[in-house]
């Protein structure tokens, strides 16, 4: 039960801390995945040091009371001096402390590694003394139930200091086994800390993706997500000319209408007011759609016209069988990442090549696409309307305003071979927050030579394919802080401790290459598996849980097959592993098509997600043999660090490249693996293997 709780509460305060951090600190929601890899750190080095006479776990309330009061104290604003990379900063008049580099990311990246140091030393001395697969099975169940009761919270849209609540629930039966004065003072930083998260979230609402607060300014109904501003609600006739812009162009005429990220719901509102027979509004965030339900003035989503989903958007164009006279991409920017396994943005799969191959076959023979949006730079710009141009097969009709943040139109789709004549340029506009002097727009001029965004290169907001230097600098400073880390649990970590009902343990001095490289490849697998997974289903919060689970499922199911069949052979499992992995990188989601959907989410689900279980295959039939199971399950967790950051590569070469990188550290753990022989000489303590 220890242990099953252990990992209950490691998986749940992790993903706790995923989902709330950048909630109030600008600069992770942009690299939360830091935040995954530092907690990956933490439980590897905390395994580490399982074998350490002095429990850590001591230290859990007083960490996470410091990590939760320096989040409410500080507002941490991004200021990155990039035209190469976009971010969107809070623009609001709230205070903040400008950060000018990621340099800052380390800083924060160890204070969350400590925490789970913490809490992984408990969980690795549950995993010591035991047979190390039931360790193992116990370990995924535990983990399995946390990812289960993040959805649950998820989908009752529950505030975050009942998310920490959860958490210390679960830390309670390991903080009273102290010293009854030390056990009383713990439990009081446990309640001051769901204090402070409660004081924080106040008149907020928390749904699956954001920090969502909502307040007046004069006639308009503001909405802010995690610090920025979102959106504004007040009567379409008040608000920018392009909302209205099609139906300027082409008049009153679009039956079917379709709004791909409706939000509060101004896009359907002017579908409406101009007569539209039937609107589709598609966004993937419940709160903010029934905000728009309850706030908007103009009251679009209660006009029996209107159909509201709940969904992804490119999701929806993947599932729909209507086609539609006019499709909407409504200001469309999530402000937030996909899922803290990757860089990519929610939103970053609605822009691609493929996205908008797919809005051209749900067009009819008269239809148009309208995007729009305050893009800030031109290079965004220029790479939507080459985006436009290879899916429609010619330039798309439209516009920017330079001075107002490059604020850009477009029109693309059939339709516009009825028009005789471009249409006349407006002379100014209207906006949220902005001046109201004369902003003339000047014609679309697109540059081809910027590339396009695509399924597997879907980084909307870089401008080419890179790896920053700021992203470097940082990733540079966590492999040196982790590696100083290794090195003092490894040195720090001997002796011999014996915990509560649990046999003594005795560290070993040696460091397996093998599970290291079982981690990394397994980390990098998890993470193409996770970001294949949400082209399939789309990028929901629900999807991203489902992805998770299954990956999760797919280790436990490999680790009872390993618990029941002998594998004396490990050449034929790690052939088969490596010929999926060439499967996947050579035929990409969407690639082969089918009528049926649950024949292709079959197909598909098996593809992705089979080389995960012969990878689990590979580590359980290790780990079954394992002499030191705290210390091997510490080298694989750290190996899944460094496959963490091995995944910016992708934002170099594309996601398909992550597929080369896993066949590399899979020969690597296929070559670094002990021979029976050379495992007993290590039991036997008269060698030592490959050290680091």
């Amino acid at each position: 039960m220890a242990l099953f709780l252990s990992s209950f509460l490691v998986l749940f305060l992790e993903t706790a801390l995923i989902r709330w951090m950048p909630a109030y600190i600008r600069l992770l929601a942009y690299f939360s995945n830091f935040i995954l890899l530092a907690s990956f750190l933490g439980i590897g080095v905390g395994c580490l040091l399982a074998t350490r006479r002095r429990n850590l776990f001591v230290w859990f309330p007083v960490i996470q009371f410091a990590v939760i009061a320096a989040v409410d104290r500080l507002r941490l604003e991004l200021a990155l001096p990039s035209t190469s990379t976009i971010y969107f900063s809070s623009g609001t008049t709230a205070p903040v402390v400008p950060v000018e580099s990621t340099l800052l990311l380390p800083l924060l990246f160890v204070s969350v590694a400590v925490l789970f140091v913490t809490v992984a030393q408990r969980m690795g001395r549950d995993l010591s003394g035991r047979p190390p697969l039931r360790a193992y099975v116990i370990n995924l169940l535990g983990s399995l139930t946390g990812v289960a009761a993040f959805a649950l919270v998820s989908w009752l849209e529950l505030p975050p200091s009942l998310w920490f609540g959860v958490a210390a629930a679960a830390a309670l039966p390991f903080v009273v086994q102290d010293r009854r004065w030390i056990a009383a003072v713990n439990v009081v930083l446990l309640v001051g800390s769901l204090a402070i998260v409660h004081r924080m979230e106040a008149g907020s609402l928390w749904s699956p993706y954001y920090r969502i607060t909502v307040f007046q300014d004069n006639a308009d109904t503001v909405v802010e997500v995690n610090h920025i501003f979102h959106q504004s609600m007040a009567p379409v006739a008040h608000k920018e000319y392009f909302y209205q812009w099609p139906y300027a162009v082409f008049g009153d005429t679009f039956g079917e209408v379709l709004i791909l990220g409706a939000g509060t719901g101004t896009d359907v509102a002017a579908a409406l007011r101009h007569g539209a027979k039937h609107v589709t509004a598609v966004d993937i965030d419940p709160v903010i759609l029934r905000l728009g339900a309850e706030r908007h003035p103009d009251q679009p989503y209660s006009d029996p016209r209107v159909t509201v989903v709940c969904d992804d958007a490119r999701h929806f164009l993947r599932t729909t069988k209507t086609r539609y006279d006019l499709v909407v991409f409504a200001l469309i920017d999530s402000l937030t990442v996909q899922s803290s396994f990757s860089g990519v943005r929610l939103e970053s799969y609605m822009f691609t090549k493929e996205s908008f191959d797919a809005v051209r076959e749900r067009l009819s023979p008269r239809g148009v696409m309208v995007l729009y949006n305050y893009f800030r730079e031109k290079w965004l710009v220029d790479r939507l309307a080459n985006t436009s141009a290879a899916a429609f097969g010619r330039d798309p009709v439209g516009h920017v305003h330079q001075d107002r943040a490059y604020l850009a139109v477009m029109l693309a789709g059939p339709r516009l071979a009825e028009l005789s004549a471009p249409p006349p340029l407006p002379a100014d506009v209207t906006a949220y927050g902005q001046s109201h002097a004369p902003s003339p727009a000047h014609l679309l001029a697109r540059d081809a030579s910027v590339v396009l965004a695509t399924d597997d290169w879907p980084f909307l907001y870089m401008r080419a394919p890179e790896l920053p230097r700021h992203y470097l600098a940082a990733l540079a400073l966590v492999l040196v802080v982790s590696m100083l880390a290794v090195w003092f649990a490894r040195s720090d970590g001997q002796g011999r401790i014996r915990t509560a009902g649990l046999a003594p343990v005795t560290p070993t001095s040696r460091w397996s290459w093998h599970f290291f490289f079982l981690g990394a490849g397994f980390m990098l697998l998890e993470t193409k598996s996770i970001v294949q997974f949400a082209l399939l289903w789309g990028s929901t919060w629900s999807s991203a849980s489902l992805a998770i689970a299954s990956v999760l499922v797919m280790a436990l199911a490999s680790a009872l097959v390993a618990s029941r069949v002998e594998i004396r052979r490990r050449g034929p499992i790690a052939a088969a592993l490596l010929a999926l992995i060439a499967i996947n990188y050579l035929v990409p989601v969407g690639r082969v098509t089918f009528d049926s959907r649950i024949a292709e989410s079959l197909f598909y689900g098996a593809l992705v997600f089979s080389p995960v279980f012969c990878a689990g295959l590979l580590f359980s039939s290790s780990f079954k043999e394992s002499t030191s199971t705290a210390e091997d399950f510490g080298a694989n967790l750290l190996g899944a660090m460094v496959g963490g950051v091995g995944e910016y590569l992708s934002l170099l070469a594309g996601y398909r490249f992550l597929l080369i990188l896993v066949a590399v550290c899979y020969l690597a753990a296929i070559a670094t693996r002990r021979s029976p022989d050379r495992l007993f000489l290590n039991c036997s303590g008269l060698r030592d293997e490959v050290g680091l």
